[in-house]
């Protein structure tokens, strides 16, 4: 049987990609509403025990963010969500770098390569175990066949080099990139929640306001509160999102840059030792 033919009934690598997103949002969800309801929203932080109605002790933060609303932990959902995935991202790419330096194992790799010394370049591919050590690997096998092959001539042997080489890319490339949009996304949505946040305390503030005699002091406070605690984690959660989205997109544009190098010497290696 064909090792690409899939079993009946064995997930798909995307449907197991989904079920992980899900499952990462839903675990955050519980969490936080959690950590908002059990912990922020202790009672013994407010005077009386009146989580509703009664005065903060002490300045306590974790009570004023409580004091939040409900948009709270959807807030806090999209930062574990965010934490989690960019935690992700950066373990496949450690992952991806393979052992020791990408600028010494190119520089080896240029060097085998002007010697001639391909069954040592994939010794060196085999030990590095990268993507980039894949890509090269693929080349390499391909390189080797290529040199005793008799049925081309040389534009065409370079042709089917770098096909391969191209294919090898395609196949480690979107593993760097994958869920990156989810860190898009988030930097998105996460001041939009913030500002609905915000809406929402400012229509409980403007209630206090518009009631009859004075003004209720403590409603108004807590609305002004939500507001700016809404306001405050939204704009907080897409910062971080928008830093490390483009932080992880610098590095796999110059990991892809490195394979890109390490390709051409490839094929310019080859096409220098072929008549």
């Amino acid at each position: 049987m064909d090792k690409k033919t899939k079993k009946m009934g064995q997930p798909s690598g995307s449907s197991l990609s989904w079920l992980f997103t899900i499952g990462v949002i839903v675990v955050a969800a519980i969490a936080s509403y959690f950590i908002w309801s059990r912990i922020m929203g202790n009672p013994d932080y407010f005077e009386g025990r009146n989580l509703e109605g009664g005065r903060v002790l002490g300045g306590n933060y974790l009570a004023i963010i409580y004091r939040g609303g409900p948009i709270v932990p959807l807030l806090m959902t999209v930062l574990l969500v965010l934490l989690t995935f960019s935690f992700e991202r950066a373990i496949t790419i450690i992952k991806a770098r393979g052992r020791g330096g990408i600028n010494v194992f190119v520089k080896n790799l240029q060097i085998y390569l002007s010697e001639n010394k391909i069954d040592e370049a994939i010794v060196a591919c085999d030990r590095q175990k990268g993507s980039l050590a894949n890509v090269m690997r693929a080349g390499l096998v391909r390189y080797k066949v290529l040199q005793t092959d008799t049925t081309m001539d040389k534009d065409q042997k370079i042709l089917a080099l770098q096909k391969e080489f191209e294919e090898a890319t395609a196949l480690e490339l979107p593993m760097l990139s994958k869920n990156l949009v989810i860190l898009s996304t988030i930097a998105s949505i996460s001041v939009l929640i913030g500002l609905l946040g915000t809406v929402l305390g400012m229509i409980r503030a403007f209630k206090a306001l518009a009631q009859a005699g004075a003004p209720d002091s403590l409603a108004l406070a807590t609305g002004i509160s939500e507001a700016l605690v809404n306001t405050a984690f939204g704009i907080a959660g897409s910062l971080l999102a928008i830093v490390l989205y483009n932080y992880f997109s610098t590095l796999i544009d110059n990991f892809t840059y490195k394979i890109d190098e390490a390709g051409f010497s490839l094929v310019q290696s080859f096409a220098a030792s072929t008549k």
